[in-house]
């Protein structure tokens, strides 16, 4: 096929083969294919382990959502409803996000029922999506070390390393799904497409509007119904989630989110728009794909989750930080294997050139960025050492009676959660058999005295006494 300017030397475009049209190899060489992505994958999941091992021994606590999900699954792991007493008693879990496919957990959690159990699923899932996106990005690029190379910096991308250091959240399951689920999609195999993306509207709630965009790119490229039927089973979950499930089961009767979900509070404050925070992430986005995403429609896929961010009024969503943007980065990896592939298509000479390097390109911004990002605490000089408060904090643990029901802040939640009935300390909740509060790092109000003082605040028909202080850590029991 011949394109030409006027004045311009003719250029041959050789149109690009749909994988699926390739010669089927032999078995033998089949399994050797998939060496180098099961590589990549343990490279990862060690890693993302070793980290998870590191925040657990600094008895770092990021927030309460670590032990939410652990009270969650083992509730699930005894057939038990998701009832959640850290959100508030008898608070049920489903009326807060919509993410009945964690349950898929709990056989794992039932053999190991331990918070930090859920942090080494979310590095499997993390490595189960970077395994998958090398042996595409392998068969895409038809190189392995450019496979392993993009695979490694898929594993290793930022939106991945932000969310391991938030510890666990339902958006593991996501990060594999739409891996499978995209891949499927650039080799133009439209069942596999449907079926990986179809169980995303059980991960969260707003993921239907993800779906139903892959739905949308399905029909227009295949002109089947096969498409508009995953949007409409998109759109479905999404409304029966937000207008069912979870007024249904939320304590309030309504969905909490709401009133973060209404772009009109923008308009109170218009410079909410344009905030730093949302330009870092889109400029993030741009960086760790070199711009080429911009060349593929793939790209249309992030849409729906930035919309709801970057809409939002809480500025907590529009930041790249916390878990947000993990299930952005299959999105945009697997677009800039589109857009590599699109790359020889293109009229302008220095943008064939430019695709052509595109692979390099993210692997060379990943490997910049890394210095910035969590894993890198790893590497730093005594990032082993024992932390100041390990002893008190191990101290106070094991003061606690075994069994009993524990108010808390986040100091040391997530090191509870295991064998106490936990209650976090801004709600009103059953009076408990102990109180133990982190004056220093807990998030209790300074305000609020001593633990026996926060015992008299929230529970003042109960007698408690002191068990144990240490740096900062107070014990108080019945």
């Amino acid at each position: 096929m011949q394109r030409s300017r006027p004045g311009a030397t003719p250029v041959t475009i050789t149109p690009i083969r749909a994988l699926p049209t390739a010669p089927r190899l032999p078995g033998r060489h089949r399994r050797m294919g998939w060496i180098a992505p099961c590589a990549v994958g343990v490279i990862v999941a060690t890693t993302y382990v070793v980290y998870a091992a590191w925040q657990w021994s600094q008895f770092t606590v990021k927030s309460w959502d670590l032990s939410i999900f652990a009270q969650l699954l083992d509730n699930y792991a005894r057939m038990q409803p998701p009832i959640v007493n850290i959100k508030g008693d008898g608070y049920n879990l489903l009326g807060d996000h919509f993410h009945p496919l964690l349950a898929l957990i709990a056989p794992v959690y039932a053999i190991a029922p331990h918070a930090f159990t859920l942090l080494a699923v979310q590095a499997v899932c993390f490595a189960i999506a970077a395994a998958m996106f090398t042996r595409t990005a392998t068969r895409s690029l038809g190189t392995v070390a450019g496979g392993v190379l993009l695979g490694l910096a898929f594993g290793f991308s930022w939106g991945l390393q932000y969310a391991a250091e938030a510890q666990f959240h339902e958006i593991a399951l996501a990060v594999p799904l739409l891996t499978c689920s995209l891949s499927a999609l650039l080799e133009r195999r439209d069942l596999a497409t449907v079926l990986w993306a179809a169980p995303l509207v059980f991960v969260k709630e707003d993921l239907g509007l993800t779906v139903a965009i892959i739905g949308l790119l399905v029909a227009y490229r295949s002109r089947k119904p096969l498409g508009l039927w995953l949007a409409v089973w998109g759109v479905g979950w999404f409304a029966i989630a937000v207008f069912i499930v979870l007024p249904l089961l939320n304590p309030q009767g309504s969905w909490a989110y709401a009133s973060n979900a209404n772009p009109l509070t923008l308009l109170a404050d218009p410079g909410g728009l344009f905030h730093p925070s949302k330009g870092l992430t889109l400029a993030l986005i741009l960086v760790i794909s070199g711009g080429l995403i911009l060349r593929s429609p793939i790209a249309l896929v992030l849409l729906p989750t930035l919309a709801w961010r970057f809409l939002s009024s809480n500025h907590g969503y529009w930041g790249p930080s916390w878990h947000y943007s993990a299930v952005l980065m299959p999105i945009v990896f697997v677009a800039l294997l589109d857009a590599i592939n699109r790359g020889p298509t293109s009229r302008w000479t220095w943008l064939r050139s430019y695709s052509r390097h595109g692979a390099a390109i993210a692997v060379t911004a990943a490997t910049v960025l890394l210095p910035t990002l969590p894993l890198w605490s790893l590497l730093s000089p005594n990032s082993w050492d024992q932390p100041d408060r390990a002893d008190a904090a191990t101290t106070i643990l094991e003061a606690i009676p075994a069994g009993s029901s524990v108010e808390t802040d986040i100091g040391l939640m997530s090191y509870l959660v295991d064998d106490h009935d936990v209650y976090w300390l801004g709600n009103s909740n059953p009076t408990p058999d102990c109180i133990l509060i982190d004056r220093i790092a807990g998030g209790t109000p300074h305000e609020w005295g001593s633990a026996l003082e926060v015992a008299t605040r929230l529970h003042p028909g109960a007698t408690y006494r002191p068990i144990a202080k240490h740096s900062g850590y107070e014990l108080a029991c019945q």
